[in-house]
């Protein structure tokens, strides 16, 4: 199969000796001024004295709409596509990630692994008693996504893949991720208005420059998402390729319903459409469209057209 790339404590889950590390928590003041993000704050221990922060909107008897961000976003990202899902019905829960938004920071980048990314992500889905889940996933929310629907493809009704990819350690990185790798890491403070501008079309709004930017108050508050970039497997080596490609054997069985939403502005996910198309059962005889006139975050860019999409899948797709 080819690839192309186009821790108050808390304990790592990946060592024999545990080891603490301290965590951070945003100041709920910092989210006093977000913009078209009126949604009341709901929080579940993931473990390792860990808070994950949801949004949860719509009927609590809805069928489940599931929304996974990544780098440097947080579920604010997901504020012009919540409400037309609660219109139409459906529960729609949006988490942020460890490190991310409105959730806690641990602040050694070593506690962050795709494992515990993982764990802390099934978690919540497991405490929520989320099932008959319909996915959306862009970033590092389809890296953690896609590898949880391999492996508990059972959870899942539909997925919708946007501009993301799972990994299996072929092909070579582009030259231009490989450097927002090394950026990344390295750099003393993100520049999070820079980065999300340079990633969509439209151009966004100090307001909501400053969203973005608000989870991180200083520095100290970057670990989660200064390393979250050179976490992603570019080598067979990795440890973290055994995981995905037991997960990619569950996605080349998946036979429920998947569509491609990918935008024809990311260089970095181009092509990551095919791969899916390719290999994955689902995806036969399915809409797939390229959003166009859509950056990275396509969500910004045509959040309102991708939900409406979204919705039409769900309701004529069984």
């Amino acid at each position: 199969m080819e690839f192309n790339f186009c821790k108050t404590c808390l304990y790592l889950h990946e060592s024999t000796k545990l080891t603490k590390v301290k965590k951070l928590r945003t100041p709920e003041e910092k989210f006093k001024s977000i913009p078209n993000y009126a949604f009341e704050a709901n929080y579940v221990d993931v473990g390792d004295d860990l808070r994950m922060h949801y949004v949860d909107q719509g009927p609590v008897d809805g069928k489940i709409v599931l929304l996974l961000h990544g780098e440097p976003s947080w579920s604010f990202l997901y504020r012009h596509m919540i409400p037309l899902f609660v219109d139409a019905g459906y529960r729609t829960i949006a988490p942020d990630l460890i490190g991310f938004g409105k959730s806690d920071k641990p602040v050694e980048m070593d506690a962050y692994t795709y494992a515990t990314h993982t764990q802390w992500l099934m978690t919540c889905i497991q405490s929520l008693g989320l099932t008959d889940i319909n996915l959306f996933c862009q970033d590092w929310g389809g890296l953690l996504g896609l590898r949880i629907a391999g492996l508990h493809p059972d959870l899942f009704a539909r997925i919708v893949v946007g501009n993301s990819m799972l990994p299996n350690g072929k092909g070579t990185p582009p030259e231009a991720f490989l450097q927002w790798q090394e950026y990344s890491r390295k750099a003393e403070v993100l520049a999070i208005p820079k980065i999300m501008q340079n990633s969509t079309i439209k151009e966004l709004s100090q307001d909501e420059l400053d969203a973005y930017t608000a989870p991180f108050p200083s520095k100290e508050y970057m670990a989660g998402a200064k390393i979250f970039p050179s976490l992603v497997p570019t080598s067979a080596d990795d440890v973290a390729i055994p995981e995905n490609l037991k997960a990619w054997q569950g996605l080349a069985a998946f036979t429920k319903p998947f569509l491609c939403l990918f935008s024809d502005k990311d260089p970095i996910t181009a092509g990551g459409d095919r791969i899916f198309q390719k290999y994955v059962p689902g995806c036969k005889g399915m809409p797939h469209q390229t959003i166009t006139d859509a950056g990275h975050f396509l969500q910004e860019d045509k959040g309102e057209e991708i939900a409406k999409l979204m919705i039409d899948f769900m309701k004529n797709y069984e």
